[in-house]
């Protein structure tokens, strides 16, 4: 399976909270909710169509999945809804027990099991486990270099401070744009890999 990493990020790199005002008001972030007045149907809904069109298994930290597993069970009906409440899940938690993971189709991953099982799951036969949201983890899986594509929705803003999708260990890592798109609000749709021999 490759290894998908899909944020909304603003132009500064922050992808804390986009969906909503209480979702992560951690250091006491305010902005929360900050990507609605930039999403575009058109090009930013078909992309996400698009993209989980080749998904086989969503990954979450334990905070992501907690908001997803509260908000998407009762949006039945609409495909992408449908779509993420069918897809495999694996969430990675050592405060959640398995009786806690209420929303169809989770698998626990105990957190020091995480980069072992991660790899695991990389090497088997499937098509992409996408991780969205969960900035740690990404982060981690950033800096293991166990990352096969990169999927931003690069909105035209700067939120001036916030939890970032890049790791700051100092490290070079020399990724090469796939693709991109451009919506009519200003948000680039950009898929970058780790540039050969990177």
């Amino acid at each position: 399976m490759r290894i998908i990493i899909g944020e909304f990020v603003s132009l500064d790199g922050v992808g804390q909270a986009p969906g909503g005002p209480d979702e992560d008001t951690d250091g006491g972030f305010a902005h929360g909710g900050w990507t609605h007045p930039f999403f575009d149907p058109q090009v930013m809904g078909g992309a996400l169509a698009e993209w989980a069109a080749t998904t086989d298994a969503l990954l979450f930290g334990r905070r992501t999945w907690q908001v997803m597993a509260a908000a998407w069970p009762g949006r039945a009906g609409d495909p992408f809804a449908d779509h993420m409440n069918s897809v495999r899940k694996y969430v990675v938690t050592d405060t959640l027990g398995d009786d806690d993971l209420t929303w169809n189709n989770t698998t626990r991953i105990p957190g020091d099991r995480t980069l072992d099982r991660i790899r695991e799951l990389r090497a088997t036969e499937g098509r992409d486990l996408v991780l969205m949201g969960s900035l740690t983890l990404a982060r981690t899986l950033l800096t293991e270099g166990l990352v096969d594509e990169l999927r931003l929705m690069i909105m035209p803003v700067l939120l001036g401070g916030g939890k970032t999708l890049f790791p700051t260990d100092g490290a070079l890592r020399t990724l090469e744009l796939v693709s991109t798109k451009l919506s009519t609000t200003g948000v680039h749709v950009a898929t970058y890999r780790p540039a050969p021999g990177a």
